[in-house]
């Protein structure tokens, strides 16, 4: 049995204490909100804080507010976005990707910021203490080298978060906060791609709101492929969002990568080539082909990485034919195993 090691635990109840209190316990204190990526983390000695601050008596952190936009606290679960109708009419790709993280109890606690925060993942990573101490280790944690390529100067561990392709496909930006103030990022600028310092949030900051551009004109969608119908990680995500004109033409395009590097990947390129053109057969195809040039999935999460890069430009070609409009009904009940509706509660 994997036990959790000892650890201070502390419960602020607002974000101005619990930026205090991070600010205070230094580099030894990591957040929780959550818990279900880090504490399975702690037990496989992967991460082992002094101390953990917990966010979930935060309440300021579970409220979704509207004005010009939408901004959603990042402590809200999972499972409350997936039973925001507003959210599934207005966001719809970041209502798919929310309902297809994990399984029903796994959404019942894990948050937004929770999912957006997710460490990265990796076949000689996500195992237990004793597994790693027996190939000396990876550069991610104890050791030296990435034994996916032993030569590579940094981490390849894959991004496997669901929420934060779809964020991005919609242009979102998040609110970090911390006892020096805040800032704003743009969730783009937010990933670095590297396996080890894959976000950029600093120790002391609490990421606390997610902020959506008005959806007017706007659709969006997200496709994940994963061995089972729950509970896996995706190990290919696409999450695609457009803004037509009254004829039907594209007007801007955005177009994500999930799970084929170590942070999200946007396809401008691909989104370009949709621009001022109707969704045609054509179109599609010619954007599927060049968002694929970007995928090179590493041997180290589930399927070959072959199999996994020839994929890439068909899911990518679903996703932007339900943008236009195509009941895909089946190609996601033959992809995914279930019906889409039936991972809400």
């Amino acid at each position: 049995m994997m036990r959790l090691p000892r650890f201070r635990y502390l419960a602020p109840r607002t974000v101005e204490e619990a930026a205090r209190v991070l600010a205070g316990e230094g580099p030894t204190a990591l957040l929780i909100a959550g818990g279900t990526d880090l504490l399975p983390n702690m037990k496989r000695r992967q991460q082992v804080p002094r101390t953990l601050v917990s966010l979930r008596r935060v309440e300021d952190l579970r409220r979704a507010r509207n004005g010009s936009r939408l901004v959603l606290g990042a402590g809200l679960t999972l499972t409350e976005l997936v039973r925001n109708a507003a959210l599934r009419a207005q966001y719809a790709g970041l209502w798919q990707a929310a309902a297809q993280v994990a399984t029903p109890h796994l959404r019942n606690m894990g948050t937004l910021g929770g999912n957006l925060c997710l460490d990265t993942r990796c076949n000689y990573y996500d195992q237990s203490y004793e597994w790693r101490r027996a190939i000396d280790f990876c550069m991610k944690k104890d050791g030296e080298t990435c034994w996916v390529a032993p030569s590579s100067p940094r981490c390849l561990a894959v991004s496997s978060t669901d929420t934060a392709p779809a964020l991005l496909a919609l242009g979102a930006s998040v609110q970090l906060v911390s006892a020096s103030g805040q800032r704003q990022v743009a969730l783009e600028d937010f990933y670095e791609n590297d396996g080890i310092d894959y976000a950029r949030r600093r120790p002391d900051e609490i990421l606390v709101d997610v902020h959506l551009p008005p959806a007017a004109g706007w659709s969006s969608v997200y496709w994940k492929l994963r061995r089972r119908g729950s509970f896996d990680f995706p190990v290919l995500s696409v999450a695609a969002a457009a803004r037509l004109d009254g004829a039907g033409r594209v007007e801007r395009a955005r177009i994500v990568l999930g799970a084929v590097a170590s942070r999200p990947l946007l396809c401008e390129d691909a989104a370009r080539a949709l621009e001022g053109r109707t969704l045609t057969d054509s179109a599609i195809a010619e954007a599927a082909s060049r968002a694929a040039k970007l995928a090179k999935p590493m041997d180290n999460t589930d399927f070959t990485l072959h199999w996994r890069k020839r994929v890439t430009s068909e899911f990518v070609t679903w996703a932007l034919r339900e943008l236009r409009g195509d009941d895909l009904s089946a190609e996601r009940l033959r992809i995914a195993g279930h019906a889409l509706d039936s991972c809400a509660p």
